[in-house]
């Protein structure tokens, strides 16, 4: 679909998502006449520092579980990547993008809490379809019934959903990438109605060969990993450029200034060491994956960037103004 066109691909994008959505909603429904709040607490204490009936697995365990929490919002980064799509992107995508938060943060609460509120904790503990396992434990509907069917099939729109979404955030990064000459000109190449179709098709076929390797923990992890990268090195970006560029143009700016970036970078800085507790060989194979790209740019890619690509005239712009400071 994003082979035809964005406009066609945003469009079944929303039609998906709002039947994903539709499908939480229904779960959230089922499960809140069984919810209980001892339900909430019922994993007996381990003997982890700081272990309680709120937190069994201790402070280590709220580190541990941050890598897979980042899943309820990972990608919603993605939106800015909608720039050139968008009519008025200085107005749209801020209010896209806090939406689309505060969208995800009501979902993932009443998620989080309701499930193993109704089903309880322990039996969800290890559950690899956490909505169907709640819905059909004991002490919530016993057994298999219309509604857990009816999550079952429209549960598959979001995840749908989520592959639309992700696979349009990496055409457009890696075409991005391309395009000002880090990744190979290639993969920049559009098709008849404008679309990277390359850029479309070889990241998805590598992750679907990665797929295959049935090592599905590890490559979420190894997601969250780079993600998490990402979200340094953007948080950083914002404190050096406000620093640096205080009287820059910017269409929005963020709420707290530099003293909310740091706080994200914080976190972030939390959350990528938080990887290495699950299974240390994620920082192994992304350390890899990143002295390949590292050794790509250092001795081909930065010898061939496109000065014409949008990405590069600003610095192309800064440094003639620099000269120009320089001569007066």
């Amino acid at each position: 679909m994003d082979r035809l066109g964005v406009g066609e691909a945003l469009k079944l994008i929303f039609v998906i998502t709002a039947v994903a959505a539709t499908a939480l909603l229904v779960f959230v429904i089922a499960m809140i006449p069984h919810f209980s709040i001892d339900n909430l607490f019922d994993i007996a204490p381990t003997d982890a520092v700081g272990a309680s009936a709120f937190l069994p697995f201790g402070y280590l365990g709220i580190w541990a579980a941050i890598p897979f929490a980042i899943w309820f919002f990972l990608a919603i980064e993605g939106v800015p990547l909608a720039a050139e799509e968008t009519q008025d992107p200085k107005k749209n995508l801020p209010k896209g993008l806090i939406v689309g938060m505060l969208i995800l943060l009501l979902f993932a609460a009443l998620i989080l809490v309701v499930g193993p509120g109704g089903a309880g904790s322990s039996t969800l503990m290890a559950s690899g379809n956490p909505l169907i396992d709640a819905l059909e434990s004991e002490t919530a509907f016993g057994g298999r019934t219309w509604v857990s069917g009816f999550i079952n099939l429209v549960g598959l729109a979001g995840l749908i959903a989520s592959f639309f979404s992700i696979i349009f955030a990496y055409s457009r990064q890696v075409f991005a990438l391309s395009r000002a000459g880090y990744l190979p000109r290639v993969l920049s190449l559009t098709g008849s109605r404008k679309t990277p179709w390359i850029a479309l098709v070889v990241p998805g076929t590598l992750g679907f060969a990665l797929s295959l390797t049935g090592e599905g923990d590890l490559l979420i992890l190894m997601a969250v990993f780079g993600a998490t990268i990402s979200y340094i090195l953007m948080t950083a970006s914002h404190i050096v450029l406000r620093r640096r560029e205080p009287d820059l143009a910017r269409p929005y700016r963020t709420p707290g200034g530099i003293v909310t970036s740091s706080i994200a970078l914080v976190l972030a800085c939390v959350a990528f060491v938080a990887g290495f507790l699950v299974d240390p060989m994620v920082v192994l194979y992304a350390a890899i994956f990143y002295a390949v790209m590292a050794a790509y740019f250092f001795f081909y890619s930065r010898h061939h960037l496109v000065a014409q690509a949008p990405e590069e005239e600003f610095e192309a712009i800064k440094r003639a103004e620099a000269e120009l400071a320089g001569i007066a």
